[in-house]
């Protein structure tokens, strides 16, 4: 299925292609031609079988990823087993942009943004309302431990980033965004983040990495067709 959709006025055109087995035909032509893609994982399921299968498909057409933990509102959900797996199973650099906020044990009521070091705290079940509030003491440490991890990362990636983690320097936010999104496009990494798409919770914050972070036609390479008179391949240029 094909849908589109504005989001803070960038057009965000999505394929949704089922990762069951019976789809791995469709699958393949999908990534044929897809800019980016966002891989949905169950916070309790973690990487099934077929999601290997679907992930080799994308490495071999060079696909930049996210990746997406839902269902994180289940009982026995477990983001950081899926993220441990994630890189033992897939064999990629899963890099932790968001946690949950999860109270007594089984409640998720929102999400902190390791990026811009703050909490999306959601009001009600339907998810459309949060505010951006401080991070809860009791999580201040572990957020700011997360962060470092990610800043520790990236700098291997933009030597003037690691120049400033190195000196303990102040780095913004928009900046950590720009060298995420050069790692990302690049493949070298794989941002994460979690929610419940039931409850609309992390949906928002998802639709933002999706612009941030995955490229645009315009910054992916040229696709190739073969012609069908001389069965000679052709570059398809990219047309507004």
């Amino acid at each position: 299925a094909a849908t589109s959709c504005n989001w803070k006025g960038t057009q965000i055109n999505i394929v949704d292609t089922p990762g069951h087995v019976d789809f791995t035909a469709e699958v393949e032509r999908s990534l044929r031609v897809l800019d980016g893609a966002v891989a949905i994982f169950c916070g309790k399921g973690g990487v099934e079988p077929q999601s290997e299968t679907v992930w080799r498909q994308a490495d071999k057409y060079g696909v930049p990823r996210l990746a997406y933990v839902n269902k994180m509102d289940a009982i026995g959900a477990d983001f950081a087993n899926v993220v441990e797996q994630i890189k033992k199973r897939l064999g990629a650099n899963p890099l932790v942009i968001t946690m949950p906020v999860i109270i007594e044990d089984t409640e998720l009521v929102g999400i902190i943004d390791l990026v811009n070091l703050q909490y999306l705290a959601y009001s009600n079940d339907s998810g459309e309302d949060f505010e951006v509030q401080s991070i809860p003491e009791s999580l201040e440490e572990t957020a700011q431990f997360q962060h470092n991890q990610l800043l520790e990362t990236l700098s291997e990636y933009d030597d003037t980033l690691m120049e400033q983690y190195l000196d303990n320097q102040p780095i913004p936010a928009s900046q950590i965004k720009a060298v995420l999104r050069q790692a990302t496009i690049a493949g070298s990494v794989v941002p994460v983040m979690c929610g419940s798409s039931y409850r609309n919770i992390g949906v928002q914050f998802l639709l933002d990495c999706i612009v941030d972070y995955l490229p645009s036609p315009a910054e992916t390479s040229q696709q190739l067709a073969i012609g069908v008179e001389d069965n000679q391949e052709v570059e398809i240029a990219l047309d507004e």
